[in-house]
C-alpha cells in the first residue's frame, strides 16, 4: 500500500479589517483649492515672464511719452503735468491689466485644462477664483512700476503714506471687480483673439474718453457728459484726491459703488457661464 503524503496548505497572511480599509483623504477646502490653483497661475508667470510686459513696459512708455510729448502743451510744464497725469496712468495701466483674466481663462478652456479640473474632487469654482486672485499680482506689479517711474521722474504726492496706499488699494479693488467682466467674456467667447479684441474695444472708451490725460472742462458737451459718468473718471478723481492729500468722499463712494455693482451683476453671470463650461 502506497503511503500518501499530505501537502500542507499554503498559509495566507490574514489582514485585519483595519489594515484593509484605506481612509480617503479629505477634499481640500474651497479656500485651499482656490489658493492652490491661484499659485498655478503665478507659476505660469514665473515660467513665461513675457506675460508681465504689459504691466512693466507699457506704463513706462505711457508716462515718458505723455509727459515729455504733451506735458508742456497741456500744462505748460512737464513737472506740473506729471503731478496731474501719473494717478491717471496708474489707473489706466492697472485697469487694462485686468483684461488678461479673460484671455487666460479662454486659453485654458481651449487646451482642455478645465476638463482635468472637473475630474478632481475640488470645489468647482476654485479654478476661476484662483485665476482672479493670481491676477492681483499683475495689478501690484503695475502699480509699483508706475509709482517707481513717476517718483524717478519727479512725482511727489502731497498726501501721506496712508492716503497713497489707500489710493493704490482702491485701484486694485476696482481692477478685481472689473476683471469679472473679462472673465465672463473669456468663458463665452470662442477664441482668445476674440476675447482680446472685444475687451480692447470696450476698454478704449473707458480709459481714453475719461479724465486720465486731460481736464474734461475743455471737452465738447456731449463728450463731457460721458466723461462725467464714466466709472474710470470717478476712480481717477478719487485717486488724485487721495494722492494730493484732499480725499474726495463723493468720488471714493461712487468708485466703491461701481465695484459693488460690477461684482453683483457679472459675478453670477460669470459663475453661471463657468458651470456650463466646467
Amino acid at each position: 500500500m502506497t503511503a500518501t503524503t499530505e501537502v500542507p496548505a499554503v498559509e495566507r497572511p490574514v489582514r485585519s479589517i483595519a489594515a484593509a480599509r484605506v481612509d480617503r483623504p479629505q477634499p481640500p477646502s474651497p479656500l485651499s483649492a482656490s489658493l492652490t490653483l491661484g499659485w498655478r497661475s503665478v507659476l505660469k508667470i514665473r515660467r513665461i515672464p513675457e506675460q508681465l510686459f504689459d504691466v512693466t513696459l507699457q506704463p513706462v512708455i505711457f508716462i515718458v511719452m505723455f509727459v515729455y510729448l504733451f506735458g508742456g502743451a497741456v500744462s505748460g510744464s512737464t513737472t506740473e503735468y506729471l503731478q496731474f497725469v501719473l494717478p491717471g496712468i496708474l489707473v489706466q495701466t492697472v485697469v487694462m491689466a485686468s483684461l488678461y483674466t479673460g484671455i487666460s481663462l479662454n486659453t485654458d478652456i481651449g487646451k482642455g485644462i478645465f476638463d482635468r479640473f472637473r475630474s478632481l474632487p475640488i470645489w468647482r469654482p476654485a479654478a476661476l477664483l484662483g485665476a482672479l486672485l493670481a491676477d492681483g499680482i499683475r495689478y501690484v506689479v503695475a502699480g509699483v512700476v508706475c509709482l517707481g517711474v513717476g517718483m524717478a521722474m519727479g512725482f511727489r504726492p502731497d498726501g501721506n503714506m496712508l492716503e497713497v496706499l489707500a489710493a493704490c488699494l482702491l485701484v486694485l479693488v476696482f481692477a478685481f471687480s472689473l476683471s469679472w467682466i473679462f472673465a465672463f467674456l473669456g468663458l463665452v467667447m470662442r477664441s482668445a483673439g476674440a476675447v482680446q479684441g472685444v475687451s480692447m474695444l470696450a476698454m478704449f472708451p473707458l480709459t481714453f474718453a475719461s479724465n486720465v490725460f486731460v481736464d474734461p472742462s475743455t471737452m465738447p458737451g456731449w463728450l463731457r457728459s460721458w466723461v462725467d459718468v464714466n466709472p474710470v473718471s470717478q476712480l481717477v478723481t478719487a485717486v488724485r484726491g487721495l494722492m494730493a492729500g484732499a480725499p474726495d468722499a463723493g468720488a471714493i463712494g461712487w468708485s466703491l459703488f461701481g465695484c459693488a455693482v460690477l461684482v453683483a451683476v457679472f459675478g453670477p453671470l460669470t459663475m453661471r457661464a463657468y458651470r456650463r463650461k466646467a
